[in-house]
């Protein structure tokens, strides 16, 4: 991941609608939500919900797979993973041993 991709997530992060969306999808793991679902759970309108989404979905951060006239979505931990290692990336000044807790805390074991 490059500046300008890190600065599109955390921009895209920086809203509370979003926010709540990648959090939600990350909670739910593999079997990602349907849009409709997304909306009725955090009680945001459609074409609300449908701008965060693209936003979302353009930084990287989710994707989505077409279930006949649904959009199913899911957190892109590819896209996750990118953020979070250009965020750490050359961390703790040549002790890496340091950022072992961190690192640690952010391991999925799902």
């Amino acid at each position: 991941m490059d500046k300008k991709q890190a600065l599109d997530a955390l921009a895209a992060l920086s809203q509370e609608t979003r926010l709540d969306v990648f959090r939600l999808l990350v909670q739910v793991g593999q079997r990602g939500l349907p849009a409709g679902d997304i909306g009725n759970r955090l009680g945001v309108r459609q074409n609300t919900m449908s701008a965060n989404l693209a936003i979302l979905t353009q930084a990287g951060l989710i994707h989505s797979v077409r279930e006949g006239r649904s959009i199913r979505y899911f957190a892109d931990m590819d896209g996750v993973s990118g953020l979070l290692g250009f965020l750490m990336e050359n961390c703790c000044g040549g002790a890496p041993e340091l950022c072992q807790p961190v690192i640690a805390k952010l391991t999925c074991a799902c």
